[in-house]
């Protein structure tokens, strides 16, 4: 037997009412956010057909967060490039890339928020050649690189015809890591601009 605790079950109304059946109470998106935040795992069922629709409203929740001012995390050229991968070759690909890099992420976020920290602390003008932004992209641009590496090397391993049959995607993958260099690019350029403005 396992302590795993089991996800709770959210019932989604045609009236578009959720329903924690855990907490026997009706919530919001905001809620089901705040739930994923802490860490509460949940599935969303369509209360008349019993289908898990959890993908659609965890979507929809990034919507709504992405709506807000001040909250967007998702860069239009990002957005731009998973529209393209839709009915591509590379689609089955993606989701696990992207997983694999959130993640990597995830498990490097404190050394991220530590360096996030120090570049709004300190006083960049002091000494221009130790900006903690700019340590902080350089480590961020290197953990992209490897996480790229890595992946690509979980590729080789799973190809059926070996390394060579690797290259289409070592090409797109290639491809990726400039968009996600362009993308730190664009995120350190507003950082500076926001610590010149203090």
């Amino acid at each position: 037997m396992t302590n795993e605790k089991q996800p709770v079950t959210i019932k989604k109304y045609a009236n578009r009412r959720l329903y924690n059946t855990g907490a026997s109470a009706y919530v919001t998106l905001d809620d089901l956010a705040e739930m994923v935040k802490a860490g509460n795992d949940f599935v969303v069922y369509d209360a008349k057909s019993g289908e898990d629709i959890t993908r659609s409203v965890l979507a929809q929740i990034i919507f709504e967060q992405e709506g807000k001012a001040g909250q967007n995390l998702l860069p239009i050229r990002f957005l731009r490039q998973l529209i393209r991968y839709y009915g591509d070759s590379m689609q089955m690909l993606v989701p696990s890339y992207l997983e694999f890099s959130i993640d990597r992420l995830a498990s490097d976020s404190q050394k991220f928020r530590d360096q996030f920290d120090a570049a709004f602390t300190a006083n960049p003008l002091a000494n221009p050649l130790a900006n903690p932004t700019r340590q902080m992209f350089q480590t961020m641009e290197e953990q992209a690189r490897k996480n790229m590496a890595m992946f690509r090397e979980a590729l080789d391993m799973f190809s059926p015809f070996g390394a060579n049959a690797a290259d289409p995607a070592k090409t797109a993958a290639s491809q990726e890591l400039n968009e996600m260099r362009a993308q730190l690019a664009d995120m350190k350029k507003r950082i500076d601009n926001l610590t010149q403005k203090e």
